[in-house]
This record gives structure tokens, C-alpha cells and sequence, in this order.
């Protein structure tokens, strides 16, 4: 095992950046939350954020019995943005907002610990790195917790730089860490992961392993505290058994899809991690038997290696015996991805003319992946907007609306309804059975149109609308008749057709 087995570095910020660096972080969170939001509003709602939006939407009372069957891991996530909502709203813009927030806070507490374990110049290009990696401009425009977990392990590292340049007085700060570390566990269970990384780093570095106590109690501590979320976790963990029948840990997911996005930006990236790594091995072995201390950025290094490989590996590692692993869950790693990138970029020079080179090559690679991720479809390639702006355009007072059932429920055409209902006015929804305020999960359930035709739900209705889920490969589209069949027998015929991105709406007349 690799081992710092010299004494640690005083900090090596300059004393006049030294107090400059709140500022350089505030700055530099402001701008990463800007990047995250511009463009937010444009693409659909999909699945996953239907899943947010509607749990919070539903009154708390119904909101805590739906935890009790499904989602309790995210009911930390739900709860705070049931509160959002009732003071902002629930458009795109205003629930995506959280989230891009969260990026903000993420990037400036790595700023933070760049400039308290290395240099003004490499907090300011770990700072621009974090703004348009890719993994973390999607999570700043999704209605998820990513963004959080990925801000919170950004501010349990920070706490831990702090502790390692003190080494002494620090019993305040490893309460800090407990309490992060159990916020967020609450907010995403993976997040206790962080601990094991942390763990690791301290046993890497003699000087520190005096904390290793310290450590262990804290960890002990938000563990207990975060108990009530993990034993629900255990009770819950059906819901991801649909993992174990996919093949989620290829190299695509991995090594670009979990932060990087694309093949250019991956292997730039990697390069730049890369030689950090390189870097801060051969400034460990010039030293070994010396006196002189390690310098911090190696530290940095090591605490944000240990961040960025020991939680995922664990998770890989154990995917083929637990289902619960897929690329979005590497997010709250992908952060320590910035800092080694910047640090890989001054490993290979420390003049600020390279650091600007480099740095706008990151830039220009991160461009075409950030302008498509805020394109109308580039959330799961839903079009939901697009059903919408359809029935609201061309339906009647009076028509009635049928949706496809038989996809998976994230998929379901009716979400465009639930995500958006001003749009969807003028219409009857036909085939509704109990809409999800009063379900134990997250979506509406609904009849067959035949059972719904029974109960009287289609008389006195001539025209009636239907949206049928639908998937192009190629030149050749498929698209699903779940209720066209049935509504043929009651006598309506199809006049009209509008195909949209991942689905077609039918107008029924008779």
C-alpha cells in the first residue's frame, strides 16, 4: 500500500490569496450554478423527474405513506422539494433550479479545498472544470438529488482537507463530518460510500492515521443517525432488482457515460487524472527518506483519488452480487474528476498561460455535450412537451383522452398529463382509475379502455384522443396499439395523426 510517510505540508496558499479564496469560491459557484440552469427549461420532464415531481405534489400525509412502500430513499429529496414547490411553482425552470444550485455549491467547495491544499491558480481551473463537466451540468437541469450528492461529498472532502492541515483541535470539525455524512445518507444512500473513501485516505497518511478514532466514531454516529433510511433501503431494495437483468458495467458506462459524457472529453479527462496521479507518486518517491514535508497538493490528490475510485469500485465490485449500480449513481463522484483534472493540468505546467490552454480545451470539448443536453429530447428522449402543445392545440371542450399502458410506468404517455395538466384542460382522462395522491407509488393507475368503456366512462364522448408510445430505429418506427383495438370495437376510427419524438397522438372520432 501506498504511504505518505513524511510530514504534511503547512498550507500552501499565499497568505494575500489566502483571503481572497472565500470570494474566488463564491465566484466560481455562482458561475457553475449559471451553467447548470441556462438552457434548463428546454428539454421534457422525464421518467425519474416525473417520479420527483409527483411525489412532491402529493400532500405530505400521502407523501410519507408512499415512502413506506417505494422511494424511501429519496423521501429526503421529495420533502424538500414539496416545500419548493409550494413557494415557487412547479415549471421546468423552477424545479430544476434546486439542483443547478447544488452544482453552484459543489463547484465552490472544491474551489475551497484546491485553494487551501494547493494554489489560487489550480482552485480557479479545478472551479472551471467543475462548471462544465458534463455529469454535472446534467445533474444541475435534472429534478433529482444527483446535484446534492454530488454537493455534499464535495463538502464532507472540504471538512477532511481541513482536518488533515490542522491535525490538531479538530473534534469540531469531524462533528461537521458526521453531520454531513448523514445528511447525506439521507439525501442518497450511496453517499455513505464517502466514509470508506475517507477512511482509506487517513490510513494512507501516517501523519493522520492519529485520526482514524475520530474517524470511526464519526462515521458510527451518522450511521446511527441515518439508521430509520438505511433499514427502509434494505426493506426497499426490490425496486432496483431490475438492474440485475441489465448489463449496466460496460466500459462505455464507466470509464464515459458515469462523468464524462463523450469519447473526446473521456480520454482527455482521463489523461489529465492520469498524470495527476503520475505526478503525485514521483513527487512521493523524491522524498522518500527525506525530512522535507509532502507537498498538500499530493494530498489532494490522494483524498480526491480515494473520492473518486474507492465508492464507485465498491459498487462495481459488487454489481454482480447486489443490484445497484448504473452510470447517474457515480454523480456524487464526479466532482473529485474536476479537482484531478486540474490538478493533471498543473501537473504539466504550472505557467498560467498553459492553465489557460488547457483549461479552454476542456471548455471547447465540454460545448457540444452541454448544448446537447439542453436540447427539447435530451432527457431519456422524452417529449412531453411536445404531447402537451398537440392535445392543447387541436383537442376540443368535452374530447375525451386515452394513454398507452402498456409501457413501464417512467415511459407512460400520461405523464405528460400529470407533469403538465394546464395543458390538458379541455379533456376527459377516460381510463383513469386512481390518480397517484392516493396510490402507495409515485404514477396514476388506470382501467383498460374495454373495462373503462363498461363503466360508462366513454358515452356521450365522440371524440377521443389517444397517445401511444413510440420508438424510431433507423428509417422504421414502432409504436405501440394498446388501446387502438379496443377503441375500434366501440366504434371510433382514427382521423387524424401527429407523431412526435417518442410518441403518436391519435384522434379518434365516431
Amino acid at each position: 500500500m501506498l504511504q505518505f510517510a513524511v510530514p504534511l505540508a503547512a498550507p500552501s496558499v499565499p497568505r494575500a490569496d489566502r483571503r481572497s479564496l472565500p470570494v474566488v469560491a463564491l465566484v466560481s459557484g455562482v458561475v457553475a450554478a449559471l451553467i447548470a440552469l441556462l438552457g434548463s427549461w428546454v428539454p421534457s420532464l422525464w421518467g425519474d423527474e416525473a417520479a420527483s415531481l409527483l411525489s412532491a405534489k402529493r400532500p405530505l400525509s400521502s407523501l410519507f405513506m408512499m415512502l413506506g412502500h417505494v422511494d424511501a430513499v429519496h423521501g429526503t429529496y421529495y420533502v424538500l422539494l414539496h416545500l419548493w414547490i409550494g413557494l415557487v411553482g412547479t415549471s421546468p425552470f423552477a424545479i430544476r433550479l434546486p439542483s443547478a444550485i447544488a452544482i453552484g455549491i459543489g463547484a465552490a467547495a472544491v474551489v475551497w479545498m484546491c485553494g487551501r491544499l494547493g494554489t489560487m491558480r489550480l482552485a480557479i481551473v479545478a472551479g472551471a472544470v467543475a462548471a462544465v463537466l458534463p455529469r454535472l451540468t446534467y445533474a444541475g437541469e435534472e429534478t433529482r438529488a444527483y446535484a446534492f450528492d454530488a454537493a455534499i461529498a464535495a463538502v464532507l472532502c472540504a471538512v477532511v482537507a481541513e482536518i488533515a492541515l490542522r491535525r490538531r483541535r479538530t473534534r469540531r470539525l469531524w462533528v461537521v463530518y458526521a453531520v454531513v455524512l448523514a445528511v447525506g445518507t439521507y439525501m442518497f444512500l450511496y453517499v455513505a460510500l464517502m466514509a470508506v473513501a475517507i477512511g482509506v485516505f487517513l490510513l494512507l497518511i501516517p501523519d493522520l492515521r492519529a485520526q482514524l478514532r475520530a474517524w470511526a466514531v464519526g462515521t458510527a454516529a451518522a450511521a446511527v443517525a441515518a439508521s430509520p433510511v438505511i433499514v427502509f433501503a434494505l426493506a426497499e431494495r426490490g425496486q432496483v432488482a431490475y438492474l440485475a437483468h441489465r448489463t449496466e458495467v460496460t466500459t462505455q458506462s464507466v470509464l464515459v457515460q458515469m462523468w464524462f459524457w463523450s469519447w473526446p472529453f473521456a480520454v482527455t479527462a482521463w489523461a489529465l487524472i492520469v498524470v495527476a496521479i503520475i505526478a503525485a507518486v514521483l513527487g512521493l518517491r523524491r522524498r522518500r527518506g527525506r525530512t522535507e514535508p509532502v507537498e498538500a497538493r499530493v494530498l489532494l490528490v490522494a483524498l480526491s483519488a480515494c473520492w473518486l475510485v474507492i465508492p464507485i469500485g465498491l459498487l462495481v465490485a459488487s454489481s454482480p452480487i447486489i443490484a445497484g449500480f448504473t452510470a447517474r449513481y457515480g454523480t456524487f463522484a464526479a466532482l473529485a474528476a474536476a479537482v484531478l483534472m486540474a490538478c493533471g493540468t498543473d501537473a504539466l505546467g504550472r505557467r498560467a498561460w498553459w492553465n489557460v490552454v488547457a483549461t479552454a480545451v476542456v471548455v471547447a470539448l465540454a460545448v457540444p455535450v452541454w448544448m446537447g443536453q439542453r436540447t427539447a429530447y435530451a432527457m431519456n428522449q422524452s417529449d412531453w412537451d411536445a404531447i402537451a402543445v398537440t392535445v392543447e392545440t387541436h383537442a376540443r371542450a368535452r374530447d375525451g383522452i386515452v394513454f398507452d399502458e402498456s409501457s413501464r410506468p417512467s415511459r407512460r404517455t400520461r405523464l405528460a398529463m400529470d407533469t403538465d395538466p394546464d395543458a390538458f384542460t379541455s379533456v376527459a382522462d377516460l381510463t383513469l382509475r386512481s390518480s397517484y395522491p392516493h396510490n402507495p407509488t409515485w404514477h396514476d393507475t388506470a382501467y383498460t379502455v374495454t373495462r373503462a368503456a363498461d363503466l360508462g366512462r366513454f358515452a356521450g364522448v365522440d371524440r377521443v384522443w389517444i397517445v401511444e408510445y413510440s420508438i424510431v430505429h433507423g428509417s422504421s418506427r414502432h409504436t405501440d396499439t394498446w388501446g387502438i383495438g379496443s377503441l375500434e370495437r366501440l366504434g371510433y376510427h382514427e382521423t387524424a395523426r401527429y407523431p412526435n419524438h417518442r410518441s403518436v397522438v391519435y384522434l379518434f372520432t365516431r
